[in-house]
């Protein structure tokens, strides 16, 4: 990544602007939404790979500002939520497009089922993720 660092710094304008975009894993909640009110049911279990890409990417951005590249004018962290109208569909996605760097522990998928049959017929399955904005300014 510190590559690719290098490369946006080269192509950037003098004083141009870096937005450091990105989910942070932090066993993201698992919750069932609906007109009643959110009843968390689980988390997600972070695996390992994904815990070393987010030490690997925030620890290219920290060398790229000790070598004057950047400076961190301003950081926040906000939620953004990815839902689905059941359960069995959160599962499929987990399956197809997280295999790789969070899993549900069965506990959790029985909570999150159960929680939403007992709901309205708005109930949706959602996973709050944690996502990092940081704005970036080129030396």
């Amino acid at each position: 990544m510190v590559h690719a660092l290098r490369e946006i710094r080269r192509v950037l304008v003098p004083d141009g602007i870096l937005i450091d975009l990105r989910p942070i894993l932090d066993q993201w909640p698992i919750e069932v939404a609906s007109a009643r009110g959110i009843q968390e049911t689980g988390r997600v279990q972070d695996f390992p790979i994904g815990v070393v890409d987010d030490e690997a990417a925030n620890h290219s951005i920290a060398l790229a500002a000790e070598n004057g590249w950047f400076v961190r004018e301003q950081e926040e962290f906000f939620p953004f939520y990815y839902s689905w109208d059941a359960p069995s569909e959160m599962e499929e996605w987990k399956e197809t497009e997280w295999h790789d760097f969070i899993g549900l522990n069965e506990e959790t998928k029985r909570a999150t089922r159960s929680a939403w049959a007992l709901g309205d017929a708005d109930a949706q399955v959602r996973v709050r993720l944690k996502m990092l904005i940081t704005r970036w300014r080129k030396v």
